[in-house]
């Protein structure tokens, strides 16, 4: 089931899930805590805050095992991954609790039925564009020589958009918080969009130059919100985690 999406509704606002217009659930992030624990379980999927520096699946060697999805099964058996973050990225991840409601949410991320929102902090003044939103349409490729990093490829590269917002900049003019919406999802695809744009994100060890990297100990880039049908009922779910930064 695709889902409208009338706006209204933001990355700062802490957590919150609908079911219908009259109740909802709140749940403000404590500074500075892991959130392995999953901010909302049934029996069809589970939603993380996923903490920056945590892979989202294990990756090659020993000690690139622990991982979300890992902590996700030893108290789920049954969960299984439908997307991805970077290890870098915090923010919100969804997991499926079986393969029947895994590729049920595969299906509706592949159609692009689920809507997502991410809060960066980027380096210099990005300007607001008339209309509020702006849009940075450039396709992306991997860049095999230097992989895993991508590239932008005008003849090459996957189309990649993506929707972006000022929220602040700073007094000083010099950091700006930007609202991102990846409509399309390539990997890196923010970080490799906002390079583009000269406003890389602040701590991207991979696409920031070394005086924007050493702006952070950690890349500045949030998943602040989910929103999608629920794959069992069909109901409108919204979720939201506002930015430790």
């Amino acid at each position: 089931m695709a889902l409208a999406w009338r706006g209204g509704w933001h990355c700062w606002t802490g957590f919150r899930r609908k079911k219908n217009p009259t109740r909802s659930v709140t749940m403000t992030p404590t500074p500075g805590s892991v959130a392995i624990e999953p901010l909302y379980a049934d029996d069809t999927l589970l939603v993380f805050d996923k903490p920056s520096g945590l892979l989202a699946v294990p990756g090659r060697g020993v000690d690139k095992q622990d991982c979300l999805s890992a902590r996700a099964q030893a108290r789920y058996p049954d969960a299984l991954i439908v997307h991805r973050l970077d290890m870098a990225t915090s923010g919100l991840m969804v997991m499926a609790r079986g393969a029947e409601a895994q590729r049920a949410l595969s299906v509706a991320f592949a159609a692009r039925e689920v809507s997502k929102r991410y809060v960066a902090i980027v380096a210099g003044r990005l300007d607001a564009v008339p209309g509020g939103w702006g849009t940075i349409d450039l396709p992306i490729i991997v860049d095999w020589p230097r992989r895993p990093l991508r590239m932008v490829d005008r003849i090459h590269g996957k189309p990649s958009l993506t929707r972006w917002r000022v929220l602040e900049v700073d007094e000083t003019g010099t950091r700006t918080r930007v609202e991102l919406e990846p409509v399309t999802g390539r990997s890196h695809q923010l970080r490799v969009h906002l390079r583009e744009l000269g406003h890389p994100i602040l701590g991207d060890t991979l696409y920031a130059p070394p005086d924007v990297q050493a702006q952070a100990g950690r890349l500045l880039l949030h998943a602040c919100a989910l929103r999608f049908a629920h794959p069992l009922t069909g109901e409108a779910l919204v979720f939201e985690r506002s930015a430790p930064f």
